[in-house]
């Protein structure tokens, strides 16, 4: 008996890739993390519509206004990332003196400039400044590359420093922004990966017949897909970390709950009931009396 899956291997990963964006978005929501990481959680959110607008638009508009779409996004996407990355690093390293701060920022800023320029080919300058619509759609692509390139390179240069300084300051081990600087990382270092396989397979391969180019394509769905799957482990790591709380937040709120309540000393309260307001009354007529006979 042989079972019959209708799905592809990109269909279901695509299907476990939104799944784990949505649970992603509950667990922010429902354990209160997206108010501690809002730039993080706005970029789970930008994944997300991003992969169901190419789910919902492919094949139903024009090439050019679908393109336009998916590169705007592409580069908002870009940027968010990039604010992603100020905010772990913000939230990693908080109280480091400004000085060390804007050095450490510059090296890293530095480093991937460095890989941007030798990382892949160049578009011609005359394709770029063209004055056409498809001109200014190939300046904003390049843009949404070379960002989302930047925005691997820091976050492997932030992974780095939180693994080895973290502990020095507010990302020790298991807490939540080593955790989630960990999933970008291993993701940035699984796409570059790909990237950089994929492009030495190109440059090298020199298809003779059909079958050889097939095979080619076939290497490279490969790749997309190891890829894939990586980012849906990130993404199940993100959930199963976040879903848990810090080291030490559970201690302190069982130690507030268990501490005993304040003792206020009572101060003298005047009655005033019936029977109580006669007591005092009998009271002063008594010592008016003796001060009388006196």
């Amino acid at each position: 008996m042989h079972l019959n899956f209708g799905f592809t291997a990109v269909q279901t990963l695509w299907t476990l890739t939104f799944a784990a964006l949505l649970v992603l978005l509950v667990v922010l929501q429902g354990r209160d993390r997206s108010r501690r990481f809002p730039w993080f959680t706005a970029s789970i959110a930008l994944v997300a519509l991003r992969l169901l607008t190419s789910r919902l638009l492919f094949g139903r508009l024009p090439g050019i206004t679908l393109n336009g779409i998916f590169i705007t996004l592409a580069d908002v996407a870009a940027l968010v990332g990039l604010l992603v990355v100020a905010e772990m690093a913000r939230r990693a390293f908080h109280g480091v003196a400004r000085r060390i701060w804007v050095s450490v920022t510059l090296a890293a800023v530095a480093v991937g400039a460095v890989v941007l320029y030798f990382w892949g080919p160049w578009p011609a300058l005359s394709s770029l400044t063209a004055d056409s619509y498809l001109a200014i759609l190939r300046l904003m692509q390049l843009a949404a590359q070379k960002s989302d390139l930047l925005l691997n390179v820091l976050a492997i240069e932030l992974g780095l420093l939180v693994v080895v300084f973290g502990r020095r300051f507010k990302a020790g081990w298991r807490s939540h922004t080593q955790q989630i600087v960990i999933g970008l990382s291993t993701a940035a270092i699984a796409q570059l990966g790909v990237q950089g396989i994929w492009q030495a397979i190109a440059m090298k391969a020199a298809p003779q017949t059909q079958a050889e180019y097939e095979h080619i394509l076939g290497l490279r769905d490969k790749l997309f897909n190891g890829n894939s799957v990586v980012y849906v482990a990130v993404l199940v790591w993100w959930i199963v970390c976040l879903w848990r709380d810090e080291p030490g937040t559970k201690a302190e709120a069982e130690a507030l709950n268990a501490a005993p309540e304040p003792v206020y000393l009572e101060s003298p309260v005047i009655a005033t009931d019936e029977n109580s307001t006669e007591t005092v009354a009998a009271a002063e007529n008594a010592e008016n009396t003796d001060e009388t006979s006196k």
